[in-house]
């Protein structure tokens, strides 16, 4: 076996890259000696306020809220025809399919109901057709707040 030792390589100056680093940066700062690490006591990590996410059947009710604000509240049908809708329908219209938040915005919605204007209610559109704007508004408020607090 023949082992070439003669590899024909140009000889590179050692300073070449600190030089061709002067020429890119020409006034370096001088380096200061870091300040050793101080260890974060545990109880101020554990003491962060944790992120709060908004969950899906507060969202969805915020959203049904806002779509009876835009397009209108109705009574006695499903949309009328010129887009407003009633509470059942704006829930429909926020969730987008009957999924949990949806079902879920709607217990809690009727639960709210029922403690606002009495326990005989046994479903939302019912109620929806018997009261008044600003008494639904309130209802869908206090679920709004119910969920952000129950944090779902």
């Amino acid at each position: 076996m023949n082992t070439r030792t003669d590899t024909d390589f140009t000889h590179i100056d050692p300073d070449l890259y600190a030089k061709a680093f002067e020429l890119l940066d020409p006034a370096p700062e001088p380096a200061t000696p870091a300040a050793p690490a101080v260890p974060v006591p545990v109880s101020l990590i554990l003491a962060a306020p944790p992120v709060r996410l908004t969950g899906a059947v507060e969202k969805t009710l915020t959203n049904a809220l806002a779509f009876l604000d835009t397009q209108g509240w109705a009574k006695g049908r499903l949309i009328h025809p010129e887009g407003a809708r009633c509470s059942i329908g704006a829930l429909r219209a926020a969730a987008g399919a009957r999924n949990d938040a949806y079902r879920d915005a709607g217990n809690l919605l009727l639960d709210e109901a029922r403690q606002q204007h009495g326990k005989g209610w046994e479903a939302i559109p019912s109620w929806n057709d018997s009261h008044t704007g600003a008494q639904v508004r309130s209802v869908w408020e206090a679920a709004i707040q119910r969920a952000h607090h129950m944090n779902i």
